[in-house]
């Protein structure tokens, strides 16, 4: 996934569409549990968390850049806060747009 797509997806004021889906009453009641185990506030978030997981893992796959995904998905499991890496693909967008 290319620098400013990855940027803009990290950006926390992006437009929002309503959506609504059917799901087991069950599931829900595992992602209410879960949600808070993972250091969601609430299960709406973790969905939306999965989906945008699994969305970036395929475009990675099809779009062959792996590599920068891995390391925003190891940056965010060592507990590197959303600003810092959010700050850092700007300056690497940045120094891209200037090379």
């Amino acid at each position: 996934m290319k620098i400013n797509k990855i940027t803009q997806r990290l950006q926390k004021d992006r437009p929002m569409t309503m959506v609504s889906i059917r799901i087991p009453d069950d599931v829900i009641e595992d992602l209410k549990r879960v949600a808070p185990m993972l250091g969601f506030t609430g299960y709406q978030s973790l969905i939306k968390a999965y989906v945008g997981q699994g969305l970036r893992t395929d475009i990675e796959r099809l779009e062959g850049g792996v590599e920068i995904s891995a390391l925003i998905d190891s940056l965010r499991k060592k507990g590197v806060k959303e600003e810092i890496i959010s700050s850092a693909m700007a300056e690497a967008q940045s120094s891209a747009a200037i090379s």
